[in-house]
């Protein structure tokens, strides 16, 4: 059986970013600061939040238009170092 490569991300593209952490009164904030600065102009309009069952965790969905690995990479390095992350997907 043969190994398949992963399917290659052809940049500039749309891509759709998860941001999982506790529900703090800074996380939303914080999360699209990062996010400024790696793709300024992105769309905050269209981030959608959702809160865990009990209130604990939050996760935001981001679409930022990626411009290749290095970005990506930067901006999930970046989310994590924020002490407000817990997860990146």
């Amino acid at each position: 059986m043969q190994e398949q490569d992963p399917p290659k991300i052809e940049f500039p593209c749309d891509y759709p970013i998860k941001v999982l952490g506790r529900s703090t009164a800074v996380f939303r904030t914080v999360v699209l600061e990062v996010f400024e600065r790696h793709a300024p102009g992105f769309d905050s309009g269209a981030v959608v939040e959702k809160g865990s069952s009990k209130g604990t965790f939050t996760s935001l969905t981001v679409t930022i238009i990626a411009t290749g690995p290095d970005q990506l990479d930067a901006l999930h390095k970046d989310l994590l170092a924020t002490g407000q992350v817990q997860m990146v997907i």
